[in-house]
């Protein structure tokens, strides 16, 4: 299961859902959409397509097998729901989510293996400089 806004889709996203994938054998890729009202919070500014495209063009991409999107008050339910038996979080996820992840699953009973990915070209494929040349 890895985790985004995913505003627009890019070759740093498709590297993600690579590496993602090639983490296990017989994958199984869950994204998970960041909620509109979430982006707005966390990056001060609401993302450039609605949730409800977002995950459409997710859901069309041949490397990402099922899209769900987040949970709006707690970060924790839809982790739950889903099941993964790996999380991989990308280079520039953080806050206190990503601190207490491990935590929060396991006062809930899960224990998925917690992996950080390494960027792809950052320089080159960040949504927000990608946008901002648009």
């Amino acid at each position: 299961m890895i985790f985004g806004t995913f505003d627009m889709i890019h070759g740093g996203h498709e590297a993600l859902f690579r590496a993602a994938r090639a983490l296990a054998e017989d994958t199984y890729l869950i994204v998970s959409v960041a909620r509109d009202v979430n982006v707005a919070r966390i990056k001060g500014r609401m993302p450039r397509n609605v949730e409800t495209v977002r995950r459409e063009q997710l859901h069309a991409h041949p490397l990402v097998d099922e899209v769900v999107l987040s949970d709006i008050d707690e970060y924790i339910p839809h982790i739950v729901n889903a099941q993964p038996d790996i999380i991989a979080l990308g280079y520039d996820q953080e806050g206190e989510y990503v601190t207490r992840l491990a935590a929060d699953l396991a006062l809930r009973g899960l224990s998925p293996h917690i992996v950080r990915l390494e960027p792809h070209e950052p320089h080159i494929y960040k949504t927000s400089k990608l946008i901002d040349r648009a």
